[in-house]
């Protein structure tokens, strides 16, 4: 180690205590922090991973490659990672400067204040993610070694297709369902002589496990159900343990991940909103302030093209504290601010604070592709912020229902697109179907709109067709 790297080593762990205390005397609640200094291969190996003990995939690796690209030739670069854990883990990035590296901690602390307080991580489990994920990639592995890599990587594949489908209000696992002497196959308390007298206002019930008790037959699911890879585990009759362990897991992991996808803005809002203000307690030098500020207002560049969301979310939370200070007087805004922290996702944060003045200020518009030319289409403040939440429902993902999972009495499998005005990538959706053919092994039906007319998309194991309703 040069003289250089271990003087900077040295400066980052006096600085870091340091910025704990200021961000706690902001009121910043975190878990105990973990900072790693990485190469850039790691950095990059867990920024397409999403996790550092995740299973392997041929997609991750592409996504690796795709980075590493980007930032050997200087076109973005990954400055750190921090993983919602308890304790939390931040890497930096080996080569930053120590200014760099006291900027992201100072980002990194306020990242880990929002996973620990916003209630849409409450139902995460970030003390034991991370060995979690590392035992489920063990057991993987040893699949790959009993079944083979191509079947079992096949079989990822294809729930991975899928895997954005679940429930996210369903923060809880799936329960096993089976048949037993002291209970029926739905897990319900045991049988007792008066029950038909308190089930005499009730529908037949029937039972969906996978022991297929025989029951009255009613309809499968009895209500539209969103989440698909639940309906694939305990309704799809072909599937071994380990299909329904990789299921499970990857269902699993989605829980975790969805959180971080429903707060973009504000957590990035949030974390750049915080290092700013922790950075201008700490004694810079004129050289460091400089570039500090350089890198901050690369942090926050509004794009042309896209939503920035540290400029956006840093914009929205600072116009909150002025807003409220001034209504309420000093403090209120802070206080308002750690509110909103707690209580709200991307959607209900756009809804209900971004304004007409901050859609003015921050020039934010529509825009589409009209003959050869992208033009600007719309910049009514009210529409742009009805997109922009529209854009961030089910964090993007198009909604489908499952309608039916013995559509024609054949074991078939009917989805139903919830249309809202967006079409879906049918060069994509046809792919897809393949791969839920190969979760459900019977023909999957998908219904959906083109050119506002009903359309029935089908894949029966050898071809695909489709049919205008």
């Amino acid at each position: 180690m040069s003289d250089s790297i271990a003087e900077e080593l040295w400066q980052l762990e006096e600085t870091i205590p340091k910025m704990i205390e200021i961000a706690r005397d902001f009121k910043l609640d975190f878990y105990t922090m973990r900072f790693e200094i990485c190469p850039g291969e790691i950095i990059y190996t867990f920024g397409a991973y999403g996790m550092p003990t995740r299973y392997t995939h041929w997609s991750f690796g592409k996504s690796y490659h795709r980075m590493k690209t980007q930032y050997d030739y200087n076109l973005s670069r990954i400055y750190e990672m921090v993983i919602n854990s308890d304790p939390c883990y931040a890497f930096l990035l080996e080569g930053n400067t120590i200014i760099q590296n006291k900027m992201v901690a100072a980002h990194v602390l306020a990242h880990c204040d929002f996973f620990k307080n916003n209630v849409y991580f409450s139902h995460t489990n970030p003390r034991d993610i991370i060995e979690s994920m590392a035992v489920a990639a063990d057991r993987f592995r040893r699949y790959e070694m009993l079944y083979g890599q191509e079947k079992v990587e096949a079989f990822v594949d294809a729930v991975m297709s899928v895997q954005e489908h679940i429930d996210p209000h369903r923060m809880m696992k799936r329960k096993e369902k089976s048949c037993g002497k002291k209970e029926n196959c739905c897990g319900e308390k045991p049988a007792t002589p008066y029950d038909d007298l308190w089930d005499l206002d009730k529908p037949a019930h029937s039972c969906s496990c996978r022991g297929g008790c025989k029951t009255k037959h009613t309809k499968l699911p009895e209500q539209p159900e969103k989440d698909l890879l639940l309906f694939i585990m305990e309704n799809a009759k072909d599937l071994e343990e380990w299909h329904l362990d990789i299921i499970s897991t990857l269902r699993d992991e989605m829980f975790y991940f969805w959180p971080q996808m429903q707060t973009k803005i504000m957590n990035e809002g949030w974390a750049t909103y915080w290092h700013l203000r922790i950075m201008r307690e700490m004694e810079l030098t004129e050289a460091e302030a400089i570039e500090f500020a350089k890198m901050h207002a690369g942090v926050v560049l509004p794009s042309r093209n896209s939503i920035n969301p540290y400029f956006l979310g840093l914009k929205m939370f600072e116009d909150i504290e002025k807003r409220w200070d001034k209504e309420f007087g000093e403090g209120a805004g802070r206080e308002k601010m750690f509110e909103v922290r707690e209580m709200d996702n991307d959607i209900s944060f756009l809804r209900n604070y971004l304004t007409k003045e901050l859609v003015e200020e921050l020039d934010l518009y529509l825009y589409r592709k009209i003959g050869h030319d992208w033009k600007i289409v719309e910049k009514n403040w009210e529409k742009v912020r009805d997109h922009l939440v529209h854009s961030m429902t089910n964090c993007g993902f198009p909604v489908i229902m499952v309608e039916d999972g013995d559509y024609g009495k054949r074991g078939e499998l009917y989805l139903r697109h919830v249309f809202e005005d967006r079409e879906l990538d049918i060069k994509y959706l046809e792919k897809t179907l393949v791969h839920v053919y190969q979760l459900w092994n019977r023909p999957v039906h998908l219904e959906t709109k083109i050119d506002n007319k009903p359309a029935l998309f089908t894949f029966d194991g050898e071809k695909g067709s489709r049919k205008f309703l």
